[in-house]
């Protein structure tokens, strides 16, 4: 039985892969501080004998090796989840996010544990007019800290597997939609509309465009790497050909909600916050030839994502 280590186990992204590893009758170990994740995520698998959670932080380097030592896999799932929150924060990405890495692919030299999936970004591209991006576009200029911090990351697992002879997959990831979801702009919306349902402020000018994927999407695209590459440290795009745009999901939202007369507030400028990358468009051919493409294209995705956290408990 494969031993599986997830940090941020208990995340959006995480929850799901517990779920799907749990059931194919995997060891799993979620590793988490709950900053973010939510307890409710796992609960369901507490009591089973091949689950175990952890409640702790990547920072308490003593509890993290403890916590990973006989484990075969390690996915690296922690991180910040809204890129936004660099700007009041200027040290939160540095530190849940790159010295984290660190403490993690430490632990794992230290038990020889010699596998890693890691959770990157598109963000790691920075503001490029080079689109759709291939996984070897260069160089890598991030505009936010949280892309600078997912950079570094990828930075590490790429030196540690060269020195001390590890394996890492990484997974530069489109937005990843669906049910419980815990942010992103669907989840803002859909939030923002239960409060106010006749006025929605938009951040930006509404053009800016991404491609959206939706989470069991994103976890085949991750398994479909793990079964057919086997490279010691590559990279790949994990969304869709299309893009879809801040204002249509605005107005798929409101469609969804059965909402008359909703009045859409922009603040303005072609960027939401200060560090977004308005457009960005991913090259898949990668993914493609290892065989997964997504299932649904961005639109089609952010309309099932929608009717999904719609049917979930109130935000």
């Amino acid at each position: 039985m494969t031993k599986y280590f997830i940090s941020g186990g208990a995340g959006f992204i995480g929850g799901h892969l517990v779920d799907r590893l749990v059931a194919n009758g995997s060891s799993v170990t979620v590793y988490d501080n709950l900053s973010s994740g939510k307890e409710k995520h796992i609960q369901h698998h507490f009591g089973k004998v091949n689950f175990n959670f952890i409640k702790a932080d990547l920072a308490d380097t003593k509890t993290l090796n403890q916590a990973i030592k006989g484990h075969d896999f390690v996915f690296h799932l922690a991180a910040n989840p809204d890129a936004r929150e660099g700007i009041n924060n200027p040290a939160l990405d540095l530190n849940i996010g790159t010295i984290a890495t660190f403490n993690v692919l430490e632990a794992m030299r230290q038990n020889g544990i010699k596998k890693i999936v890691f959770s990157s970004s598109g963000t790691v591209t920075g503001d490029t007019a080079a689109l759709p991006v291939t996984e070897e576009y260069g160089p890598l200029l991030p505009i936010s800290l949280y892309g600078a911090s997912k950079l570094a990351g990828e930075g590490l697992m790429s030196a540690f597997c060269h020195v001390f002879e590890m394996q890492a997959y990484i997974f530069r990831f489109a937005n990843i939609i669906g049910p419980r979801a815990t942010h992103g702009v669907i989840y803002d919306f859909i939030k923002k509309l239960r409060k106010n349902p006749r006025e929605m402020e938009i951040l930006g000018d509404g053009t800016q465009a991404k491609p959206y994927l939706l989470v069991e999407d994103c976890l085949d695209g991750i398994f479909c790497a793990l079964k057919n590459s086997d490279k010691q440290c590559d990279i790949y795009n994990l969304g869709c050909h299309s893009t879809t745009s801040v204002k249509k999901i605005a107005e798929t939202v409101v469609q969804e909600m059965g909402l008359p007369d909703v009045r859409l507030k922009y603040t303005g400028g072609k960027r939401g916050w200060r560090g977004d990358v308005p457009q960005f468009q991913f090259n898949v051919e990668k993914m493609r030839g290892l065989g997964w493409t997504a299932a649904h294209s961005s639109d089609e995705a952010v309309q099932i994502a929608i009717k999904q956290i719609l049917t979930e408990d109130k935000l």
